[in-house]
């Protein structure tokens, strides 16, 4: 997730509504010392914008994820960089995005453990508990701690002109920021996206957190709702489930995680509702009402209506990309509203000068997929380069417990596509390393297309399968497929050993009736 130079991504939450922009400045809230520290990385107070060079090869519009990429990769080559952002360096991502939900999520974790522990013949006097403000004071002091990597600082001694202030194309070749003129023979929009809103009368005067806001909160809410079952609403719903919070999780599909395979999501859904999570799939919000006993949502469900009353919600349902206020049409760049530029296979824009990068122009809004687009446009915008978007292998992970991991195709995709599919299974309940760890619900499922070991797509479902996936994607990456899976050793016991016996399972095909049977005269003439 990248941040959005026309969208302010520091925000103050407001109690008595959704967050508003702070013009003309920018602030975190509940504003302490971790905070601030923060601040003086991403933000500086007192930045003083650089005189523009007499023409960039690049200027970068978003110091998010792609944006940063570009920058000092382009700068690292030797060529002149400006790269200009509104709110804060590092966007979405480190600052309201990945880095602070895993620490949440990393917490959680830890309560689940201790929670669980006799299941080990570990006893916790007195029981685990969470310190709310503890577990968020920690998050904002290690947000914080990282923030140098993305700083205004670090890149301005990466040879790069940083500006602080709004982007905005004036020309074909020209963005103008802070009042100054900046001239480029090549320019990358990488703006980033922001927290999508949901048109239900009410719900805006009751006031909701998106990931924008839910971070600056320093008590737990006791009672939440969260609205959208995608990846942001199951981690946290989960998260604070665990926190406890009493969350009802509200979507209008038939399960969470809908574009996930069925039999993962399935897992991944009996999970939440083991850790509390009330799920009120198939749900249509009519109205929002705030009362004195909290915000009422009228909820329509099974053919009835019922009331939930929640003392915070949380919105999580999709991304629109951040287009506002850069003056596309005088670059003649096209875009839509909610699905951002329009960009061709090699990430160019109808402007062949300017390229975008990101969430801003990508369906899939991850942030590797964000540092690869950058990678792309580098080579694309500065060499006669012709890397295409198309050819990535994009796997994404979503950080529940257990998590989901994903690469390639679905089932159904290649079904769709009229590809010869078959599909192998291995059950971690199966495998030595899960059963051990008490982590035995999940599995590894790797399509391949049939009659070859050709990998098409895979899904892991474990604890850590965030960290089992990038082995099937490597091999994918490098057009290897299952036989050499099945040759490589894999440490025993781990649970990535789940993985190879998927291999092996796929070798074992190749033993047919035949070849058994010639197997068998052989050994029969060796006797």
């Amino acid at each position: 997730m990248s941040s959005g130079a026309g969208d302010v991504s520091a925000w103050r939450a407001s109690p008595d509504g959704p967050a508003a922009p702070l013009a003309g400045t920018v602030a975190l809230l509940p504003d302490d010392a971790h905070d601030r520290e923060l601040l003086a990385n991403v933000h500086p107070a007192g930045w003083t914008n650089p005189i523009p060079a007499g023409r960039y090869n690049l200027v970068v519009i978003g110091a998010g994820t792609a944006g940063l990429v570009a920058a000092a990769g382009a700068a690292g080559l030797g060529a002149r960089v400006a790269l200009i952002e509104r709110g804060l360096m590092g966007g979405d991502c480190l600052n309201v995005g990945c880095v602070p939900s895993k620490a949440l999520i990393r917490a959680a974790r830890a309560y689940a453990d201790a929670r669980d522990a006799g299941r080990y013949g570990v006893t916790v006097p007195g029981g685990a508990r969470v310190d709310f403000p503890a577990v968020m004071e920690r998050m904002r002091r290690l947000r914080a701690r990282i923030s140098p990597h993305d700083s205004a600082a670090r890149f301005r001694g990466l040879g790069v002109d940083v500006f602080l202030g709004q982007g905005r194309f004036t020309g074909a070749d020209v963005v103008e920021v802070d009042g100054r003129r900046l001239r480029f023979a090549r320019a990358l929009i990488a703006t980033g996206a922001r927290a999508a809103k949901l048109p239900v009368p009410g719900l805006e005067e009751a006031g909701y957190c998106t990931n924008e806001t839910v971070f600056a909160l320093t008590d737990l809410p006791p009672r939440l709702a969260v609205i959208g079952a995608g990846p942001i609403g199951c981690e946290m719903a989960q998260a604070f489930a665990r926190f406890g919070s009493r969350v009802s999780l509200l979507d209008r599909g038939p399960h969470v995680l809908g574009r996930e395979d069925g039999d993962a999501a399935e897992r991944v859904q009996a999970a939440m509702a083991g850790d509390g999570v009330e799920l009120l799939l198939g749900s249509r919000i009519t109205r929002v009402d705030n009362g004195a006993g909290g915000k009422r949502l009228h909820v329509e469900r099974d053919g009835g209506t019922r009331e939930l009353i929640a003392d915070e919600i949380l919105l999580g349902v999709g991304r629109a990309a951040n287009v506002e206020g850069l003056g596309l049409e005088e670059a003649g760049v096209e875009y839509d509203p909610r699905e951002g530029v329009r960009v061709d296979d090699r990430l160019r824009t109808t402007n062949r000068r300017v390229f975008a990068a990101g969430d801003v122009c990508s369906g899939r809004k991850f942030t590797h997929l964000s540092d690869a687009h950058a990678r792309i446009v580098l080579r694309n915008a500065l060499f006669p380069g012709r890397a295409r978007a198309s050819a990535l292998t994009i796997p994404w992970c979503t950080f529940t417990d257990p998590e989901i991991a994903h690469v390639g195709m679905y089932e159904r995709e290649a079904v769709e596509r009229g590809i010869p599919v078959r599909t192998f299974v291995q059950e971690l309940a199966d495998v030595d390393r899960a059963v051990l760890d008490g982590e035995e619900e999940g599995f590894v499922k790797v399509h391949v297309k049939d009659g070859t070991d050709r990998i098409l797509g895979a899904t892991v479902v474990a604890r850590h399968a965030g960290e089992m996936i990038s082995e099937l994607t490597l091999a994918m990456v490098a057009g290897r497929g299952l036989s050499d899976i099945a040759e490589t050793i894999h440490p025993y016991p781990t649970q990535a050993e789940a993985i190879k016996r998927v291999a092996d399972a796929w070798s074992r095909t190749r033993l047919t009736p035949r070849a058994k049977s010639a197997f068998a005269t052989w050994f029969a003439w060796r006797r």
